[in-house]
């Protein structure tokens, strides 16, 4: 099987409604470029422990979601609510890459858990610190809630989670979601934001030009 030579590192926090918002746009990304991109989400804590996480209902939140992200969603056809809890979300993280190792008995697992992962917190305020919620998304997927659970307490993807949050250091991200491009195992630049679906189309087909 030939592999995709663009490679696309998609690093995201799951309290990050930009990163929530970039997911149609990905999709779209996915599907135009169809065996030519590969796709693959990165973990991104914006606040990890011992940081402080973000007043739910604090100033600087109402202020961003009414200027950047209400119009976003709008734009986008999306709803997104702003939710009554900030929780830390490396759990979250660590429930995405258990989701992700269950794809050999359970095709399409990592991709459903991170889309109930993001509508869970922006549409119904779900604490991604609590890993019996966790286990419920999971439970809901039609994967099983008991083996992740499990999986949390035991910490078993969480060095997996750190591993990403160093790569995403090295390369100089402070802010999500940033999309990392590579050609044929190389380094091929990283854009940071919520990007348009335009704008994205245009990058990977300036690689895919260079590769010739």
């Amino acid at each position: 099987m030939i592999q995709p030579r663009i490679a696309l590192d998609v690093f995201s926090d799951y309290v990050c409604p930009f990163c929530y918002l970039e997911m149609p746009e990905l999709d779209a990304l996915a599907e135009r470029f169809n065996g030519r991109v590969s796709l693959r989400w990165r973990a991104f804590e914006l606040r990890p422990d011992p940081e402080p996480t973000l007043d739910p209902d604090g100033d600087y939140l109402h202020d961003i979601w009414e200027r950047a992200v209400y119009p976003m969603a709008a734009e986008r056809g999306m709803t997104l609510r702003l939710p009554r809890i900030q929780p830390r979300s490396r759990l979250a993280h660590e429930a995405a890459a258990w989701a992700e190792a269950q794809a050999i008995q359970h095709p399409g697992a990592g991709d459903a858990l991170r889309t109930a992962l993001f509508r869970g917190f922006f549409e119904e305020s779900l604490d991604l610190s609590d890993p019996q919620a966790l286990a419920g998304l999971a439970d809901a997927l039609s994967l099983d809630g008991s083996a992740l659970h499990r999986s949390l307490e035991q910490g078993d993807h969480r060095q997996a989670v750190i591993d990403d949050q160093r790569v995403a250091r090295e390369l100089g991200i402070q802010g999500v979601p940033a999309l990392r491009f590579c050609m044929d195992g190389e380094h091929a630049g990283v854009l940071e934001g919520a990007q348009p679906r335009r704008q994205l189309f245009l990058a990977v087909e300036r690689l895919l030009d260079a590769l010739g």
